[in-house]
């Protein structure tokens, strides 16, 4: 089926506006490269300065071309693109590539320029790729639209590879391209986005993602502009067990700093980036040789495994080292069963260990019948999910035939290190088996790899409950609510509120306190006070009815002069909380690029101290819940630390899932929703909500 994009990413016929006869400039190397790789489509150099370019007739202008090519190239400068669109699309070209600066990025004058490119682009339906963009390269078909001069440096002959690289950088997909080619990994497709005026980051991997020429992703980000394509793209990604290998650049202030001035982009909320790459079992990368390894594993049709991981060594030192390296990239290190380790104890001397890692020592290459069963017993256990077998060239050599036999027959991943000069690496790599030069390096990119085999299962799972979830939004919204209005709309989702009554006056406050229980808490009840301590508007452990009365009295003076302008209610009162075993914090907001985001966190007056927070993306049901909370720090507060009890996690589960459901139904009319604290009671106590908020995007805005 056709693609929106095919005549941008694989165009039959080429044009190139401005062209150069000279391979070195801009408007030269395209038609040099195309000319290189014996591109089978038409070519059609545009300059009225030549009339031959790298023999192919060159025209004078847009409109003496023979036909509409599907693709037109401008490497004209950033004031002449939009007129010269207007030209190609009244030519009947259908897709264009602008190599041009000076547009966003380049200040208020740039800026202008791109929202001419824009709007041209909305109203003609032109698929335009850039500005600022070096173009683009399929392998498949050997056409060549960017100036890269690395590509001269790629034999007209080869084959191309699975792997495609899109990026928002030029000069990093050229990198990227090096890299995987030290590699030996060939690519497919080579997309630079440039400014993304009309054509995405997400909407060229959606394209990559129905690619059949394409099994794996490398990918360097700035800023997600299409936060729901490139959710569902992930998606369809993982589903087809295609790795995604995005490095995410921003991490840090000044790198946020660096990202905006490159091209006017917004580096995000990098804990969000973070936490939803995990849970659409994107890989993210943390440089660029790691993404080169991720590829070159790729390659290995293991698509089961996970993060328990066996070390066979000749060496007890490299084994601890290697087990170090592995167990502080997450990776488990199980002792092997009694049976394993009593096979292993037949051939393997006294001197080397048996339990995992597994030294074998270097006698292990005396007896080459006994290899063999090392290898298939680490195959076919269950204890175990990855093989790591480190050895000096020469003993990799030696072990070979038997590592290359065994991983012929059976799916399990075994991965070499070959800490010397193997000569067997062809021939373990035809067998299934990556070989890495590097100690450090393998286990940079094994961890990672591990990790997304083992989230495929709870992606999917996640996947059908955004499915099953439906539609967001549908609930209205009143224009503003206060914490008693809050906490009733939150609990018809399932968020359980603390018991409390509403009082207009003092004589209400104290009834409502008799009724409750001694001692209370006193809020004072406003829509218009989103935090009440600021003000004054909370009193807590009042004791008795003199005591209650006296706060009202004090509370509504204080919270007058400090809150002029609020609309008073009344009170609030409830019962002061004892007993809890920890405070949380839960809470939604809607992040530009992934939507609706669920934060957990140790709550109350701690939450800004710790900074103890897991992050989701909505949807979530009560096993992610569980599953946040267990990565928070203060987990054992929760867990029974020290004989503290243990907390109701099933009801503070319950409550946080009941909360994500809310926000669902709201949408975007709440701009966010905070539970501060939820305390979590011992256990069969349940958890409570001590108060909620709700800001309404309408509120939210006009702040």
């Amino acid at each position: 089926m056709a693609h929106r994009l095919d005549p941008l990413l694989a165009p039959r016929s080429i044009a190139l506006v401005g062209a150069s006869n000279q391979a070195g400039r801009i408007g030269g190397m395209p038609l040099d490269l195309l000319r290189h790789f014996e591109f089978a489509g038409a070519v059609y150099p545009v300059n009225p300065k030549y009339e031959e370019v790298f023999g192919w007739r060159c025209y004078a202008d847009i409109e003496s071309l023979p036909e509409a090519p599907d693709l037109a190239v401008l490497a004209i400068g950033a004031e002449e693109v939009t007129p010269m669109l207007e030209r190609c699309h009244a030519r009947g070209i259908r897709a264009a590539i602008v190599y041009a600066a000076g547009f966003a990025e380049a200040g208020a004058a740039g800026a202008a320029l791109q929202a001419r490119l824009e709007a041209f682009a909305a109203q003609s339906g032109m698929v335009i790729a850039g500005p600022n963009c070096m173009g683009f390269a399929n392998l498949n078909i050997r056409a060549f639209t960017a100036f890269a001069a690395i590509f001269k440096t790629v034999a007209p002959q080869q084959e191309p590879g699975r792997v495609s690289i899109v990026t928002q950088s030029g000069n990093v997909c050229s990198a990227l391209f090096g890299l995987t080619r030290q590699q030996g990994v060939p690519v497919s497709h080579f997309i630079n986005t440039g400014n993304e005026a009309v054509v995405d980051f997400s909407q060229y991997l959606a394209f990559l993602a129905q690619d059949s020429g394409t099994d794996c992703v490398l990918g360097y980000v700035e800023e997600l502009r299409n936060g729901p394509l490139f959710i569902d793209t992930a998606l369809r990604l993982a589903a087809a067990r295609k790795p995604l290998v995005l490095y995410k650049a921003g991490e840090t202030e000044r790198g946020a700093a660096a990202v905006q001035s490159h091209t006017s982009a917004l580096a995000g909320d990098m804990a969000l980036y973070r936490a939803g790459f995990s849970q659409l079992n994107v890989i993210q990368a943390q440089d660029f040789s790691q993404m080169a390894d991720l590829a070159m594993l790729s390659g290995f049709r293991q698509r089961q495994g996970g993060l328990r991981a066996a070390v066979i060594t000749m060496s007890g030192a490299l084994g601890a080292i290697l087990a170090d390296k592995l167990i502080g990239a997450g990776m488990d290190l199980p002792v092997l069963p009694e049976a394993l380790q009593q096979l292993l104890r037949d051939g393997i001397p006294d001197y080397g260990m048996v339990s995992n890692p597994v030294d074998v020592t270097g006698n292990i290459v005396n007896n080459p019948d006994f290899v063999r069963t090392v290898f298939e017993a680490l195959a076919t256990t269950d204890a175990v999910d990855v093989v790591v077998v480190n050895a000096p060239g020469y003993l990799l050599d030696r072990m070979a035939d038997a590592l290359a036999d065994v991983c012929a027959r059976h799916p399990r991943l075994f991965v070499a290190i070959d800490t010397g000069a193997a000569q067997s690496r062809q021939k373990l790599a035809a067998a299934g088996v990556p070989v890495f030069g590097d100690l450090g390096r393998a286990v940079q990119a094994l961890a990672p790899w591990c990790r997304w085999l083992a989230q495929a299962p709870a992606t999917a799972r996640w996947a059908a409950l955004r499915e099953a979830s439906g539609a967001v939004g549908g609930q209205a919204l009143p224009a503003s609510l206060n914490e008693h209005q809050t906490k009733q709309l939150l609990a018809r989702h399932g968020v359980a509120p603390v018991p409390e009554q509403v009082a207009a006056d003092a004589d209400g406050a104290v009834a409502a306190a008799q009724a409750l229980g001694w001692p209370v808490v006193l809020k004072i009840l406003s829509a218009d006070i989103a935090h009440k301590t600021e003000v004054g508007g909370v009193r807590l452990n009042i004791a008795d009815a003199p005591a209650l009365r006296e706060a009202c009295a004090a509370m509504r003076e204080q919270v007058a002069k400090k809150a002029p302008q609020a609309r008073i209610e009344g009170f609030l009162v409830q019962p002061m909380a004892r007993g809890g075993v920890a405070e949380l914090i839960a809470g939604i907001t809607h992040d530009p690029v992934f939507g609706p985001a669920l934060t957990v966190g140790l709550g109350g007056v701690l939450t800004e101290l710790y900074r103890d927070a897991s992050h989701r993306l909505l949807p979530v049901d009560d096993a992610l819940v569980q599953q946040m909370l267990g990565e928070l720090k203060a987990w054992p507060l929760l867990d029974g630390f020290r004989g503290r009890p243990l907390g109701d996690v099933q009801a503070a589960c319950a409550s946080i899932a009941g909360l994500s459901r809310a926000a669902l139904a709201l949408g975007p009319q709440a701009a966010q929703i905070e539970i501060n604290p939820l305390l979590v009671q011992p256990r069969g106590e349940g958890a409570v909500a001590l108060d909620a908020l709700i800001v309404p995007a309408a509120a939210a805005t006009s702040a």
